[in-house]
C-alpha cells in the first residue's frame, strides 16, 4: 500500500487532456471509496490546481481529507500559479516538508 500519492498535473497520462482529466477524477473518486487510504496526497506543479476553487476534482479531495488523508500543496507551485487566495482544501507547505514525507514513505506517482 502506498502511503503517499504524488500528483503533478490536472490530468492523468497523455496525450489526450480531456481523457486525462476524466481519468484523474475517476482515480480520486475511486480512491475515496477504498477502505485503505494513503496517509498523504501531495500536489505539486499544476497538480495544485486540483485543490483550488472551481476544480472538478475538489469534492473528491475534500472527501479524502474528511476521511483523514492529509492533502499537501506545494507552496512554490501555489505561488507560481497565483492561487494563494483560491485554495479550497489541504494545507500549503514548503519543499522541506514535502521532501521529508517523500523520503520516508512509499510513494505512488500519478
Amino acid at each position: 500500500m502506498s502511503e503517499v500519492i504524488l500528483i503533478g498535473s490536472q490530468v492523468m497520462g497523455a496525450p489526450d487532456e480531456k481523457l486525462g482529466h476524466l481519468l484523474l477524477g475517476n482515480f480520486l473518486r475511486l480512491l475515496g471509496e477504498r477502505e485503505q487510504l494513503p496517509k498523504y496526497i501531495i500536489l505539486w506543479n499544476s497538480g495544485v490546481k486540483n485543490a483550488a476553487k472551481g476544480s472538478d476534482t475538489l469534492d473528491y479531495l475534500k472527501a479524502l481529507e474528511e476521511r483523514g488523508v492529509e492533502i499537501i500543496c506545494c507552496r512554490t507551485c501555489v505561488e507560481y500559479f497565483s492561487l494563494e487566495n483560491d485554495m479550497a482544501v489541504g494545507s500549503i507547505d514548503g519543499m522541506v516538508k514535502i521532501l521529508d514525507i517523500l523520503m520516508s514513505h512509499s510513494v505512488l506517482t500519478v
